[in-house]
Order: structure tokens, then C-alpha cells, then sequence
């Protein structure tokens, strides 16, 4: 983000960000056009603060601007914002709210999975492979990955989306 865009994101947000906290990767400054993010955040755990800065720079940039929750009570600000967390509690309170289960594909090792999905009732799961919360969680660990996700659409209405994101991703 660029000072312009910092300045203008502050300008369209007023001053909401700070609301939630706002967070800077230690020995950055604000006019670091570079490396500067603004993080929305509900309560931040230390190790979450953490992750981003080690990797927050690494992150795309939906993950940088969306709000980050670390708790299962933390909710949206409006139907349709992009939310991320690396919260077991929050992602499992997500996926259990729709009826969805852990899965991978079925090519994959129940045990070691590499793909990481969910398997939504009445959505032609038939392809996927349930997996246990640990065998899931396991690779997201490993792998330092993000859980990006909406909690409803725009128009209100309950939303499946979710991406995982990957600060060693390759289009990075």
C-alpha cells in the first residue's frame, strides 16, 4: 500500500481501523509505503501479532485488508466483509455453524492430507474424503496458512466462502 493509499484507506475508513486496532510489523513506519499495513483487528493475540509480522507482508492483498478475528464470539462488521483468522476454535465454530466437515480429496491420506476442504451437506461432496479436526489443522499449521472467509454475504444470507492463503505462495 502505497502512503497515497494508506492515506486514502484511512480517509474512506474514518478512522473505523482504529476501532479495531491497527498494527505496523516491528520497525516499520508509517510513511514505509513498502511493508506498512494497516491490520483490522478485533483482539489480536500475541501470536497472531506475531504472524503477521513475520509474514504479513507475504500475505495477498484480500488477507492484508481483510478484519482478523481470534475468537468464535467475534463477529463481521457488515454482511460481506472479508474476514481471516488462524483460530482452530474460530475456524471450527465456522465450518460446524454449516453442517460442513473437515475433508481432502480422496486421493489424499486421511492421516496427511495435503488439499484442505470442507464438505458442505447438499454440495456433491461425493469427492471428498472426511478428515479428522487434527489431520486438518496439521498441514494448516505446518504450512502457516491463513483462513480467509466471510461469515454472510452482502445481502445477509449465510456464506460458504472461504480461501486458504499461504504466505509462500508462489503468485506472492
Amino acid at each position: 500500500m502505497t502512503t497515497h493509499q494508506t492515506h486514502a484507506h484511512e480517509e474512506r475508513n474514518h478512522g473505523t481501523h482504529g476501532a479495531h486496532g491497527t498494527h505496523a510489523a516491528a520497525g516499520q513506519h508509517k510513511g514505509d509505503a513498502k511493508t506498512h499495513h494497516e491490520w483490522k483487528t478485533g483482539k489480536l493475540s500475541a501470536d497472531d501479532r506475531t504472524y503477521l509480522e513475520q509474514h504479513g507482508d507475504d500475505l495477498s492483498r484480500s488477507t492484508q485488508r481483510a478484519r482478523w478475528i481470534g475468537s468464535p464470539g467475534e463477529h463481521e462488521d457488515h454482511p460481506g466483509q472479508t474476514l481471516a483468522t488462524r483460530s482452530h476454535d474460530v475456524i471450527q465454530h465456522w465450518a460446524e455453524e454449516r453442517n460442513a466437515v473437515p475433508a481432502t480429496i480422496a486421493s489424499d491420506d486421511a492421516n496427511n492430507p495435503r488439499v484442505l476442504r470442507f464438505n458442505f451437506p447438499g454440495y456433491g461432496g461425493q469427492s471428498l474424503r472426511q478428515i479428522s479436526w487434527d489431520a486438518w489443522f496439521k498441514p494448516f499449521d505446518a504450512r502457516d496458512l491463513v483462513f480467509v472467509f466471510q461469515q454472510h454475504q452482502k445481502a445477509g444470507n449465510q456464506s460458504n466462502f472461504f480461501h486458504l492463503d499461504s504466505p509462500d505462495r508462489e503468485d506472492g
